[in-house]
């Protein structure tokens, strides 16, 4: 069944909350001040049953100037307003800026009503209502129903009723997909059970048991049990007015604003990247790190405004900002937000949610306009692209991914996967980094290369491990190993037992280097498998060593530091211990070195380098095939 949240807008004393109580036959105020001042001062809250069966949410809010913040809180959860106009006065000031609120709250539905209709005559009654056709003419509100009501004879109360039920079948389903969101707008206990919050929950569903944490707190909890209008439930959907009871946490460490979500499903920022709209009626202009107060969810929280398009934005305007806060916000892509100036505090416009985690930003820089651009047109695909060209070098996986963009993995796997089809993003054993990035590592790679084989004409390559401290030290061996395989595929590098070189490259040895070469394997063919020492063949000769570290992988196989063998004979000492172990089912030290008719010395140094290349291992003080 849809879940409809319904609130109250409007001036002080115009009879919002004795609407409610015609409407419910219950009280919202609940605090002795409010009784004893007769107006309400904080949110209050309840709900009743429409024709059709729907239990609809109400959120009835306190219209005084002065207790505008606590108006914000309880506005952001709404999906239908009653805006409240008392027929013996009029639009008011609170009016209008409650209608200003609610427009940049993105709220959709609403029918305006009259109270107090019984206290004027007629003709006073149609001015009342031509004066509101006129306020609200560049609003939500410009086709809503107007109803007059007396709350105390209930008088069009019935009519209300029916209308609040029709429009609220206009009032578009949540998305209950999404990781779940509650924004806290009240903390208190109950004897007996603990800590309690309540809120909205704005997305998903919350069940009992389920693991959770209150942001920007840091404090993990637990679901004891849940209330939907005073009823005990075991999950609640977003769309509803939420009791939450819950574990391991005391009243005094939570408060209005906090948000209790998924764990690692929210990112916390100092910063978020906007579209801001001013309203046309205001006396001021937003420049240049003026100080303001951001209303997100059910918090407010102080900033400074970093205009990115323009110089400044005049009452009217619309523009991209950078907003640097003073505390850290916890948001989501495309969250709708109110701005009050500093002082005096009065609401001077609101937007959208554009990038809720950005960088710091140059003004007037054109790529990072093009990109708000796009993060304004939302196409999740293309957005998707940008987060992960944005954070390319951190290298995010998908649960990284859905956390910026504030959706399940599950729901943005196949655009993910779309765009690796695509080419414009490359996988990385599940990390994820966009094509501009992949081809900026490998021109780093081929780059060094290049230098490499400009330098060392005769080696055959770099040593894996040398590579990725100079290209990319951050990535993992195994992830680095995915990334030159990738490369490799494009036929860009070879890798040649731990050797990465340009794909093509080959060593070319001049005449002299030839006959060094022929020198060397020829001296090392007739040592066979008790070879002189490498210093003893190079001498301290340049040439000889160059030529001799070109042949190691090719006729040479290097055992240790100081003995390299002719492959022939490496190779007849891999025979004879392959043999021996199969007839005999082990070998040890003293057999091979008799098998080959070598010193201790070079029978050593050949197990163990059978050991490191995973041919053999030993077994106490014998060596058995792996």
């Amino acid at each position: 069944m849809k879940n409809v949240i319904i609130g109250t807008a409007g001036h002080i004393d115009h009879g919002k909350t004795t609407l409610i109580k015609a409407l419910t036959g219950r009280e919202t105020d609940r605090l002795k001040e409010e009784k004893k001042r007769g107006i309400s001062i904080d949110l209050g809250f309840t709900y009743f049953d429409l024709p059709s069966g729907k239990r609809a949410g109400i959120v009835d809010v306190p219209g005084h100037e002065k207790f505008i913040k606590n108006m914000l809180a309880g506005a952001s959860g709404m999906d239908m307003v009653l805006l409240v106009v008392a027929a013996d006065e009029g639009v008011m000031p609170q009016t209008i800026e409650h209608l200003d609120i609610l427009n940049f709250l993105n709220v959709k539905n609403g029918i305006i009503v009259i109270t107090k209709s019984d206290l004027v005559e007629d003709d006073f009654l149609e001015l009342v209502k031509e004066d509101i056709k006129e306020q609200v003419k560049d609003t939500f509100l410009k086709d809503a129903l107007i109803i007059e009501v007396d709350s105390v004879t209930k008088r069009g109360i019935n009519d209300l009723i029916e209308a609040i039920d029709r429009i609220s079948e206009e009032v578009k389903n949540k998305n209950l997909d999404s990781l779940p969101r509650l924004n806290i707008d009240r903390v208190f206990s109950v004897k007996g059970f603990g800590t309690v919050v309540t809120g909205t929950l704005i997305e998903g569903k919350i069940n009992i048991d389920d693991n959770m944490f209150i942001y920007p707190k840091g404090i993990e909890t637990k679901v004891r049990s849940i209330q939907v209008h005073g009823n005990s439930v075991k999950t609640a959907y977003a769309g509803q007015r939420v009791a939450i009871n819950l574990s391991n946490v005391k009243v005094e460490d939570i408060q209005r604003g906090d948000v209790l979500a998924y764990p690692d499903s929210l990112i916390e920022s100092m910063m978020i990247d906007v579209k801001i709209s001013l309203v046309k009626h205001s006396l001021r202009k937003i420049e240049y790190w003026d100080r303001i107060r951001l209303y997100h969810g059910t918090r407010e929280i102080l900033g400074r405004i970093v205009p990115l398009d323009k110089e400044y934005l005049n009452p009217g305007d619309t523009g991209y900002c950078q907003i640097r806060l003073e505390e850290s916000i916890v948001a989501k892509n495309r969250d709708t937000f109110v701005i009050r100036f500093y002082s005096p505090m009065k609401t001077v416009g609101g937007g959208v949610i554009l990038d809720s985690n950005p960088k710091k930003h140059k003004r007037f820089d054109k790529e990072v306009l093009q990109y708000l651009k796009l993060k304004e047109r939302g196409d999740t695909k293309e957005v998707l692209e940008e987060i992960i060209k944005k954070h390319s070098r951190e290298y995010p996986s998908l649960k990284d991914i859905s956390v910026y963009i504030g959706e399940k993995e599950e729901i943005i796997q196949d655009k993910v996967n779309s765009l690796c089809a695509d080419k414009k993003v490359v996988s990385i054993n599940n990390m994820y980094i966009h094509r501009y990035f992949y081809e900026e590592l490998m021109e780093k790679t081929l780059n060094l290369l290049l230098d490499f084989h400009n330098k060392y004409p005769l080696k055959k390559g770099v040593l894996k491990e040398e590579l990725r401290s100079k290209v990319e030290k951050n990535l993992k061996n195994k992830d680095f190993d995915k990334l030159l395989n990738l490369f490799i595929e494009e036929q860009k590098i070879k890798v040649v037992q731990n050797l990465v070189s340009i794909y093509d490259f080959e060593v070319v040895f001049s005449e002299s280097q030839i006959k060094i070469k022929q020198e060397i394997e020829s001296k090392l063919k007739n040592d066979g498998l008790t070879p002189r020492n490498i210093s003893e063949i190079i001498q301290g000769r340049q040439e000889y060593k160059e030529v001799l570290e070109a042949l190691i992988s090719d006729t040479l196989v290097k055992v240790t530091d100081e003995l390299v063998y002719h492959k022939e004979y490496y190779q007849k000492a891999l025979s004879i211990v392959k043999r021996y172990i199969k007839e005999n089912g082990s070998l040890t030290l003293g057999d091979f070195r008799d098998l080959i008719g070598a010193s201790r010395k070079y029978a050593m140094a050949l197990l163990e380098d059978f050991d490191k290349n995973k041919i053999t291992k030993r077994v106490g003080d014998k060596r058995v095939l792996i």
